[in-house]
């Protein structure tokens, strides 16, 4: 089964992978940022996976973000932002 990530529409596309936990407030605030912002982009609730799909989206995060700290969020494949960082998120998606 391929890992399914959800998508929120915005006026702004770029090519966003957010991994984050359902629990996480900061998660949530990243999530929260972005709608607010108009921000299109991708995300998985990393614990509501089981199993091997839990495991693989951890071993993707982990490439960008070997720490493993959440939110983790991936930016056009390469830039990581790590936790909730207002600045940094205005900042790389130039808004």
């Amino acid at each position: 089964m391929a890992l399914e990530a959800k998508k929120v529409e915005g006026e702004h596309k770029k090519d966003i992978m957010i991994y984050t936990l359902s629990t996480c407030g900061w998660c949530r605030k990243t999530k929260n940022l972005l709608q607010d912002m108009g921000v299109a982009y991708n995300y998985i609730d990393v614990d509501l996976l089981q199993g091997e799909d839990r495991e693989e989206a951890l071993a993707r995060m982990k490439e960008h973000n070997p720490s493993g700290g959440f939110p983790t969020m991936v930016i056009d494949g390469s830039d990581c932002i790590v936790g909730f960082d207002q600045g940094k998120i205005k900042e790389k998606l130039e808004i």
